[in-house]
């Protein structure tokens, strides 16, 4: 039986609770996410995504419903469990890439492993070799401002693998890049899928970069109106 990775049920979120001005932004959503799965959730400005994206990755709490993320309980943990989850259960990949400026490439693929404890040589060792994984070990001396856009997204994808988490959990990874760099960003995450078997939630508004992967949701006006099997593999 396979492992779930995500389990929601009726998850609801709304803003300003008890005002006249609340808002409902998500509206009794139910998703489950099996290890091994790459999935997309698309949805245009305003659906909803980056609220749901948020609760995702234990950013923000969800108003009322369950959330488990790799069978951890996410209601009934403090600001250090959900510190402690996103560290070592999630890989964040942003559109805005998030490096640290006046680090290396190695330095910013170490960083969750310094958080984690992990050893000076074991975190070096292993930063080393997951951006040999990505072809970014030639650069892995050289600060952002020396990077191109791809490959500051290649070391933002190497740096989520860091920790060796549940999920990777990409928001637009492509969205500031040209066509044809997006294109590799995109052949990254297929070739973890495919040769790693990494567990990953891609958020966009692009339904082409959602086809690619095997299963879509899709959200519109805070709800889920369609869960499609794409079965596509690349």
């Amino acid at each position: 039986m396979a492992k779930k990775v995500i389990e929601m049920r009726d998850i609801v979120k709304n803003f300003f609770i008890g005002m006249p001005n609340e808002l409902h932004i998500l509206k009794n959503i139910d998703i489950t996410v099996e290890e091994g799965e790459f999935i997309s959730i698309v949805g245009q400005s305003g659906s909803g995504k980056s609220t749901l994206m948020n609760l995702i990755g234990a950013l923000d709490r969800p108003t009322s419903g369950f959330y488990a993320l790799a069978g951890h309980d996410i209601s009934k943990m403090d600001d250090n469990g959900l510190s402690d989850i996103r560290n070592q259960q999630i890989g964040f990949v942003f559109q805005t890439f998030n490096l640290i400026p006046r680090s290396t490439a190695l330095r910013n693929v170490e960083l969750p492993m310094l958080y984690s404890g992990i050893s000076t040589g074991k975190r070096t060792k292993r930063a080393k070799e997951l951006l040999e994984l990505i072809d970014m070990g030639e650069r892995m001396d050289h600060l952002p401002n020396e990077l191109s856009g791809g490959q500051k997204q290649r070391v933002a994808i190497a740096r989520a693998m860091a920790n060796d988490p549940a999920i990777i959990l990409a928001d637009e990874p492509t969205g500031s890049l040209d066509s044809s760099t997006g294109r590799m960003v995109m052949d990254i995450f297929h070739k973890l899928h495919r040769e790693q078997g990494k567990t990953i939630v891609l958020i966009t508004h692009n339904v082409e970069l959602a086809e690619e992967t095997e299963r879509m949701l899709t959200i519109h006006d805070g709800r889920i109106v369609g869960d499609t099997i794409i079965g596509r593999k690349l």
